[in-house]
């Protein structure tokens, strides 16, 4: 039943969330996840020099949060060379996206994204009546034409990359990001999702520029820093565009504990190149293991691998689905033809034992389910 009071746009809403948490399917199964393979978390975990932070800050959380997020936010900005008055932070890329929709995004107004990219930017854009227009992938890629060309053609307020992206692992050259920004029309702006750009090769990212008011990029802590339940991320753009999220973000947002996890992990350099490399062999033994099964691990520059499963998209779900009742969680993307493909997150050295055991097993299930012609 509907509460009559609501705004007629959020009665016209679906309550949903993106995505499924690992926790709601084991309760519903009534046993825990022998491997938790599907949420692209860090499960090396984050600098133990965060961890110390953040259990020296449990004492003080009698206090908010500092609204002005520093001393991260200076920290950030040195570390990235550039002006503090260029970043804003944020509970999460996902909450930053939901500032920025609501800064940009008028009932009706157009956005663009591709097909099967990441679904809570859409959630958001649907929760201020904002009209999407997808555009398909090209093979294991966003299109950048495509998507550009359709921003014209729309009128676009917004038009959202993901790179490297999500679901796919797959990730453009810096000289192409480049050329997109280059592109993007007057009125509109580039929203860069670049959660995983520490994974990815140096020449994926484009040079920072925060003259440009065509383009704000977001990152965070969540992924190679290994702190996605703390919450905490930023955004990147021209001072003029940042100061916007002043206006209409929860202030109090950032917790004290995250900002002193963030603020560690940050100086942390040796762990986090530690991290990276655990994360490049580990990605290594995902697609051996995909091959091992006779299946096809795409290119990665996340802490993911995407394996094509060689087939439509309800085989891929009867694979997700057997591997889910053999205990190990995974992902794969919602919209066809990525749909052929699961996604399966680094994880610690016996959760890919567990894989190893149990994907042929569940590749069985599905061939018995699904057929094998």
């Amino acid at each position: 039943m509907t509460d009559t009071r609501l705004t007629p746009l959020a009665a016209s809403l679906p309550s949903t969330i993106p995505f499924i948490a690992p926790e709601r399917i084991e309760s519903e199964r009534g046993v825990a996840f022998a491997a938790r393979l599907g949420a692209n978390e860090l499960s090396f975990g984050p600098s133990p020099k965060a961890i110390t932070a953040m259990t020296d800050a449990l004492s003080g959380i009698w206090k908010y949060g500092v609204p002005e997020n520093e001393p991260l936010r200076s920290e950030l900005a040195a570390h990235l060379n550039i002006a503090p008055e260029a970043l804003t932070i944020g509970e999460g890329i996902d909450g930053l996206l939901g500032i920025l929709v609501r800064l940009y995004v008028g009932s009706g107004e157009a956005v663009v994204t591709s097909d099967g990219s990441y679904p809570t930017f859409n959630y958001h854009v649907a929760g201020v009546g904002g009209v999407l227009h997808k555009v398909a992938y090209k093979g294991d890629f966003e299109d950048p034409k495509a998507l550009i060309a359709k921003a014209h053609e729309v009128g676009a307020k917004l038009v959202y990359l993901s790179n490297p992206n999500n679901p796919m692992g797959s990730v453009h050259d810096a000289l192409t990001v480049q050329a997109m920004i280059d592109a993007v029309p007057d009125g509109c702006l580039l929203v860069l999702d670049e959660a995983y750009a520490e994974f990815a090769p140096e020449n994926s990212t484009p040079e920072l520029d925060t003259t440009d008011k065509h383009v704000i990029r977001f990152r965070t802590f969540s992924k190679a820093y290994g702190l996605a339940g703390a919450r905490i991320g930023y955004g990147i753009s021209h001072p003029e565009i940042i100061s916007g999220f002043d206006k209409i973000r929860n202030h109090f947002g950032v917790n004290r504990i995250a900002q002193a996890g963030a603020s560690a992990a940050l100086q942390d350099h040796e762990y986090l190149s530690e991290t990276l490399k655990k994360v490049d062999q580990t990605r290594a033994r995902i697609a051996q293991i995909a091959q091992d099964n006779g299946l096809n691990p795409l290119p990665s520059a996340t802490n993911f691998v995407t394996i094509d499963c060689g087939r439509d998209g309800n085989f891929a779900r009867a694979v997700l689905s057997a591997l889910s009742a053999r205990g190990v969680f995974v992902r794969m993307p919602g919209a066809a033809p990525l749909d052929r493909c699961i996604r399966i997150s680094v994880g610690l050295p016996h959760e890919l034992d567990i894989l190893a055991e149990r994907l042929p097993l569940a590749l069985q299930d599905a061939f018995d389910q699904i057929g094998k012609t």
